[in-house]
Formats: structure tokens, C-alpha cells, sequence
């Protein structure tokens, strides 16, 4: 037996009888009482900048008081801050591409295959819509500046079984000098370990939908005009140097979304690669 009892300074002796206060958000439409005044109304509004909550009391009456403590909600101390009137960014569930999006997952290690394209823009648009699939897949894109010197390429690359080689070519068409080069390199030693696919495109920038952009259709331009510049012209686009052409491309490319921007053309062309350099 404890011949003293128990120590009447254990625990909380400091506590007010009502208990202490604790921080409760000034949502609309809670009823509180502001303890220096008793004023007792709802809460219909608050003020982030001057930091003040306003309650209009049963006859309609309205009185502003600065957030924080001072407050009974049921009798109980409060003490009043701004509500959260955001939720926190939603994740999205889906990729640029319309993969099922994997959050916070590290990059895989590069793979020794490739996808090359032909230019900068090429791949600037692939990123755009294809990049969190490809850093998933360990799959590096480089651009070429062409497919002229594409067996050059190759021929220093080396593929393989396990080292595969895709290619996205623009104007890919019957007949054309990218068409040759494929076929070329199709009956090549290495071309069972090459998949060439490409779009009908004259270039990369006519996958964009226009209509994203904002007209029907892409102009056509004469054969012997530059087709950048001449779109650019036709569009009513500076198109005086290199300059005005990445600015150009930097409209265009900010247009893009994801997937749905795109002419299922080359969307099921890019696709085809992933799949033959990850298998």
C-alpha cells in the first residue's frame, strides 16, 4: 500500500476543465463561440489574406474575428484555421501514351537496343508521349539526322539477338528513297535483328492532328520549297531562319497531349518498335 496515495502533480494537472484546445479547420457552416464576446453564429466565411473567419448568428447578424484560438465548437476550445478548400493533386492512372501509369518506379537500367529516329523533333514527340514507358523499358532513343548513312549506323552499332535495332522513318512510302533503304537493309546480314517501320508523313510535324493546332489540315507545299518553311509561310508562321522554325516546333509540340493528339499512323508504327526491342 501507498501510505502517501498518488502524486498530485502526475499527469496533466495543468488541464482546463473544458480540456485544451486543438486545431480544427473553419469549414462552412460549423457553428462556434467566440469566448471573449460569447458571440455564437455560423461560420460563412474566411479570409486567407487577413486571416479572419466571419459568423452571422441566428438573426442574421455577422461579426469578423481572427483565426486561431479562442473558440468553443460544442463547448470544447478550438483553435480555428483556414480550411483546405484543395485537394492535393490526383496522379494520373494513365501515361501520355495511354499506359497504365507506374508512380515513383526508378528507370530500368538502358537496355543494348535502340530506337533511332530520324531528327530531333522525331524524338522530342516520341519523349513526349512515349517517355515514361520508355524509361520502364529501359529503351534509349537516338536521333540520326536522316537515314541516308542508316547501314553506316548500323554497321557501328552491331545488332544482334539481344541487341535489336528499331527505326522510325519519315515518308515511308512506295517508291521513295527511304523505301530503297529499307529494303536494302532488310536483306542486309543484320536486318533480322532491324525492324524499319515508318509513316506516310513528309515529316514528323503532319502526325500532329491539325485540329489540335487549330486548322483542318496540314498545307501542301510544292516540291521545290522547303516543307517546314513552306508550312510555316502558308500558315502565316515566321518562317525566316532556323529560329522561327524551332519556334514553330515548339507550338506545335506544346499541342501535344498524349496519344490522342496523334494520327493513329504513327502511333501504331511507334508501338511496333517498343514491342520488337523489348521482346
Amino acid at each position: 500500500m501507498d501510505r502517501y496515495g498518488t502524486d498530485v502533480l502526475a499527469g496533466d494537472w495543468k488541464v482546463p476543465k473544458r480540456g485544451r484546445a486543438v486545431e480544427t479547420p473553419a469549414d462552412p457552416g460549423i457553428v462556434v463561440e467566440e469566448v471573449t464576446t460569447d458571440w455564437c453564429g455560423e461560420v460563412v466565411a474566411v479570409d486567407r489574406d487577413l486571416d479572419t473567419v466571419t459568423l452571422e448568428d441566428r438573426r442574421g447578424k455577422r461579426r469578423t474575428f481572427p483565426l486561431g484560438p479562442g473558440f468553443l465548437l460544442d463547448g470544447k476550445p478550438v483553435v480555428l484555421t483556414a480550411p483546405i478548400t484543395q485537394a492535393g493533386p490526383v496522379r494520373p492512372t494513365r501515361t501520355a501514351s495511354g499506359s497504365i501509369a507506374v508512380h515513383d518506379a526508378k528507370a530500368r537500367v538502358a537496355r543494348a537496343s535502340r530506337i533511332f529516329v530520324e531528327g530531333r523533333h522525331d524524338a522530342e514527340l516520341v519523349e513526349k508521349v512515349w517517355g515514361d514507358d520508355l524509361r520502364i523499358e529501359g529503351v534509349v532513343v537516338e536521333y540520326l539526322g536522316g537515314v541516308d548513312d542508316l547501314a553506316d549506323h548500323l554497321r557501328h552499332f552491331k545488332p544482334g539477338p539481344n541487341r535489336r535495332v528499331g527505326v522510325l522513318v519519315d515518308h515511308l512510302v512506295a517508291g521513295s528513297k527511304e523505301s530503297r533503304i529499307a529494303q536494302g537493309i532488310a536483306k542486309s546480314p543484320v536486318g533480322k535483328d532491324v525492324l524499319i517501320v515508318g509513316h506516310p508523313f513528309i515529316d514528323i510535324w503532319q502526325a500532329v492532328k491539325p485540329e489540335r493546332l487549330g486548322f483542318q489540315a496540314w498545307p501542301k507545299v510544292p516540291r521545290d520549297i522547303d516543307w517546314k518553311k513552306g508550312t510555316c509561310q502558308q500558315l502565316g508562321w515566321p518562317h525566316r531562319d532556323q529560329a522561327d522554325i524551332a519556334r514553330a516546333w515548339k507550338h506545335i509540340l506544346g499541342g501535344v497531349r498524349g496519344f490522342q493528339d496523334l494520327d493513329p499512323q504513327l502511333l501504331g508504327r511507334v508501338e511496333e518498335l517498343i514491342d520488337f526491342v523489348t521482346q
